[in-house]
């Protein structure tokens, strides 16, 4: 069965001070592992000697919380490498490979632990680390490895066991079968199966001590099922699962010693420690209780170091290796001692500091628990003790305060005269336990005393109170600053209303509390901002001190330049609570010293302090607009450069209703673009359109040269009945050249009336055409009404007025006819009739130019507004014969860009031309 592993570490490439590479053969809580040399070369390489030839089935790697490899690689080989070998490499077999998380998820606070599966024999595991995950906690490039286990059996029982499988195997298939049928069906070990117990987790979370005993039960476990024992395998079992959590709570204490000895604090190590004695004390007392381990193996020599990994710690491998490096190699790894196969005198060591007290001795045992307890249930309630003991004031078990100095007698001489002075060195003792019982103490005391009690005492004595808890508010301990909080509590609420104390008693602890109290809504301790900020918002809605306002007066006292981000954050969050609990009218806030407060914080150099500023402002001009608005700049577009101030304003308008600047410009840039998908899906529709003038164009082309043609056959041939000569002074009909660049319609020539300028040219500005608003087609205005009756999409919406002979929507023409409100229309031969202006004026043909081109003409033609800068419309009989110099003088063109082909026939235009109109 696969079991762990031991290794000692053969070579490395290097490692920084402190975390040598012989770190990773001890597996406990408070390891350190193996680190890199700061800025290395990579790849870094460590080489481990297995104690046997084995097979390995599993790897475990226990990767650092911030200094992560990218990659690991696995070598395994049967012998060790010769530097000076010609090709060492070869003597490794490459197993694969695993990548690591950069852990940016868990911001580089929680370490990953690999489980790799491998099938591999061999004696020696070559580890290869490539480049390091790049974070701002490796200033240094390093890479490092906390801990590592090999899982696996020795080769020669893999062998054994691979063969008898095989030939099992073989039986099976043959139907030789040798079991007996009768055990078909009982249980089994799986012969791949991995103990929990050898699993890296387990001993880098337990304490090393604990983790022995539970393997022993295990053991024993085993040995009682063999033998039938099954109750006695259930306590046992019971018990492995009960000391599991014991060990995880040795192994947290022993940790939170270690952090308390690197920062000098020697009476909380020293606590800790006289906390895990007592604690493991009782523990083995229960074991000893209920049998489950002898006595000799309960003994724990004191400061045993822990020993590392040469021999396998599974009961089922207790080999040694003969093979191992010279002892001046292994260095702690030569001393092989079980701290549970010795029994060593626990003798306590002396206390190397003179001023320190002399160590606490554990309280007595308590009586053991009744033989029908199981011994899982006493261990829980053991851990429970513990815990509540832990937390419970502990005065007197660990002696007697030390005694005041001469200082501390002369700074706390008004608390001594009233309290005492064993109370007052229990608050100032350098054990946190003796601090929070004398607090508890004074507050059991403060809680009994009777009414009627003389008024000046009773001040005197909260006097002295408030002085202790100011002392003890800036405590660090956690305990400590929780029993000052709960002993102010009941003052405020219980005492002061009690003894019927004035108003002025309670300002005097508000008062002298609340500034340390802010102070440490900026601890560095989450749980501790949290607990002074929530205690803060409950005292100010307190109703006796609510009516004082003095909580407020102090929350919106401007931030200083240099505050921590933490206390910053943390008097923003608690002014936003009370502001939403308390408002502004009558409790202490008001808006000028909110806005005051909320436009320094703005400037704070904290991004979430200034986030926090800009709710707060948003919050409280939902409710007072015109003064909010009052303690801030205009809102023009030099302040809107601000991006704060951009944010509030904009915030301004949400609550308003209003659009903001982006809204604006995201509705002014869908607007845009939606016009200009209509102006091209109307210029595509359009553009189908054109052929039709350019049809007409090239039919009046064609038919003025055949007309040239045919004067100039008659003037040449005499005896043509009716022909004469042309007398010398009649004009020539000019060639095909002068429809060039001419709009045959308005008469007017340019150089820019190319094939697609005269198609821009009636689309948009040719004053004799214009567009139905029903079925947008370029219709002539002089048959606009006939194409409305006959030719237009929604002709059989219109109905012709028998009055005014123009075109009305049918709903309309009822009314229309009934109303006699029209200009009544003249026959075709006395006047035309604008269906645009609806008036009549003088028949003809070149009486249209005049009224819809002259400067006078049709006052409803809309294209007129852009030809209104032209020269005026000759009288009728104008020549359209221009030249081109002065056509260009007179017209401003717009350039349009070129527009794809219209797929499809181009819908014909409803328009007939006579030919006096392309005669020139």
């Amino acid at each position: 069965m696969p079991h762990k592993i031991g290794f000692v570490v053969v070579s490395s490439s290097g490692h920084e001070d402190g975390f040598s590479a012989r770190e990773l053969m001890v597996h406990a809580p408070t390891v350190s592992g193996w680190r890199s040399p700061r800025f290395c070369q990579f790849p870094q390489e460590i080489v481990l000697q297995m104690v046997e030839r084995c097979r390995v089935r599993k790897l475990q790697l226990l990767a650092h919380q911030c200094l992560i490899p990218s990659k690991v690689e696995f070598y395994v080989g049967q012998s060790l490498p010769e530097r000076l070998a010609p090709r060492p490499a070869e003597r490794f077999r490459r197993l694969g490979y695993v990548s690591l998380c950069d852990n940016e998820k868990t911001g580089c606070k929680a370490r990953e632990l690999k489980s790799v599966y491998v099938d591999a024999v061999g004696q020696f595991l070559k580890l290869v680390f490539h480049q390091n995950h790049v974070n701002k906690y490796n200033a240094y490039n390093q890479v490092a490895l906390v801990a590592i286990n090999i899982i696996g059996d020795p080769a020669d029982v893999s062998d054994e066991s691979d063969v008898a499988s095989r030939e099992k195997l073989i039986d099976h298939y043959l139907g030789h079968s040798t079991e007996d049928p009768a055990l078909e069906g009982t249980c089994t070990v799986k012969s791949d199966y991995i103990s929990p117990l050898d699993d890296l987790a387990f001993d880098m979370y337990q304490d090393p001590e604990v983790a022995q005993i539970i393997r022993k039960l295990d053991e024993r476990k085993r040995e009682a099922v063999r033998k039938e024992r099954y109750d006695y395998a259930k306590q046992l079992k019971q018990a492995i699962a009960d000391l599991q959590k014991v060990g995880e709570r040795l192994g947290r204490f022993e940790v939170e010693k270690r952090c308390a000895v690197e920062k000098e604090d020697y009476d909380l190590a020293k606590e800790k420690k006289q906390q895990m004695e007592r604690y493991r004390s009782r523990v083995y007392e229960q074991l000893r209780l209920h049998d489950l381990m002898d006595a000799e193996l309960m003994r724990r020599p004191l400061d045993l170091p822990l020993q590392p990994l040469l021999h396998s710690v599974s009961p089922h491998h207790q080999q040694l290796v003969p093979s191992l490096p010279p002892p001046g190699e292994r260095g702690a790894g030569s001393h092989l001692a079980d701290p549970f196969l010795q029994e060593k005198p626990s003798a306590p060591a002396p206390d190397a500091s003179p001023q320190c007290p002399a160590v606490d001795q554990p309280p007595p045992t308590a009586d053991p628990p009744p033989k029908t307890q199981q011994p899982g249930v006493a261990a829980v309630e053991l851990e429970r003790s513990d815990r509540d003991g832990s937390e419970a004031p502990r005065a007197g078990a660990a002696g007697e305060p030390e005694p005041l100095t001469e200082k501390v007698l002369r700074e706390a001489s008004s608390a001594v005269d009233v309290l005492g002075e064993a109370l007052v060195a229990g608050a100032y003792s350098r054990l946190w336990s003796h601090r929070e019982g004398a607090l508890l103490a004074l507050y059991e005391q403060l809680s009994e005393t009777p009414v009627g009690t003389p008024r000046e005492d009773l001040k005197n004595t909260l006097r002295a109170s408030v002085f202790l808890i100011r002392r003890a508010i800036r405590d660090i301990v956690t305990p400590v600053f929780q029993a000052s909080l709960k002993l102010l509590k009941m003052i405020i609420t219980q005492y002061i209303p009690k003894h019927k104390l004035s108003k002025l008693e309670t300002a005097h602890c508000v008062e002298r509390t609340v500034p340390l109290l802010l102070a440490r809504t900026g601890d560095t301790s989450a749980r501790l901002r949290s607990t002074a900020s929530n205690f803060i918002q409950e005292m100010a809605l307190c109703k006796e001190v609510r009516s004082l306002q003095i909580i407020p007066a102090y929350l919106v006292q401007p931030l200083k330049a240099g505050s921590s981000a933490h206390l910053a954050i943390s008097q923003m969050a608690l002014l936003a609570r009370l502001l939403r609990d308390l408002g502004t009218e009558g409790a202490g806030f008001t808006v000028d010293s909110v806005m005051k407060f909320s436009a320094r914080a703005l400037e704070h150099r904290v991004p979430e302090v200034r986030e926090a500023a800009v709710r707060l402002i948003l919050g409280l001009y939902a409710q007072h607009r015109a003064a909010v608005l009052e303690h801030l700049p205009p809102a023009d577009s030099a302040t809107r450069k601000n991006v704060l101030y951009k944010t509030i304003f904009e915030g301004f308008a949400k609550i308003d209703g209003r659009p903001t600047d982006a809204e604006i410009r995201a509705q002014k840039r869908v607007a845009t673009e939606e016009a200009e998908k209509r102006k091209e899906e109307e210029m595509t529709a359009l553009q189908g359109q054109a052929a039709a003038p350019r049809e007409l164009q090239a039919r009046a082309r064609a038919r003025a040269l055949q007309e040239k043609e045919s004067e100039a056959a008659k003037a040449q041939d005499p005896d043509t009945p009716g022909g004469k000569a042309a007398p010398p002074s009649a004009p020539e009909i000019p060639d095909s050249r002068c429809l060039d660049n001419l709009c045959i319609f308005c008469g007017e020539r340019s150089e820019s009336f190319t094939e697609e300028g005269l198609d821009l040219h009636y689309w948009k500005h040719c004053l004799m055409l214009t567009r139905c608003d029903h079925c947008r087609q370029v219709v002539e205005i002089c048959s606009l009404t006939e194409h409305l009756l006959m030719e237009c999409d929604k002709k059989a919406s219109f109905g012709k007025c028998h009055r005014c002979s123009e075109a009305v929507v049918k709903e309309e023409l009822p009314r229309h006819i009934k109303a006699k409100d029209c200009n009544p229309a003249k026959p075709e031969k006395l006047a035309n009739r604008c269906p645009l202006c609806h008036e009549n004026f003088t028949p003809g043909e070149e009486a249209w130019k005049a009224h819809l081109m002259g400067p006078a003409g049709c006052t409803m033609n809309l294209r007129r507004t852009h030809v209104l800068h032209k020269a005026p419309v000759p009288p009728p009989g104008f020549s359209s014969g221009l030249s081109s110099s002065s056509s260009e003088s007179h017209v401003q063109l717009t350039v349009w860009p070129a527009r794809p082909p219209q797929q499809g026939p181009a819908r014909p235009v409803p328009w007939e031309l006579s030919d006096r109109r392309v005669r020139c």
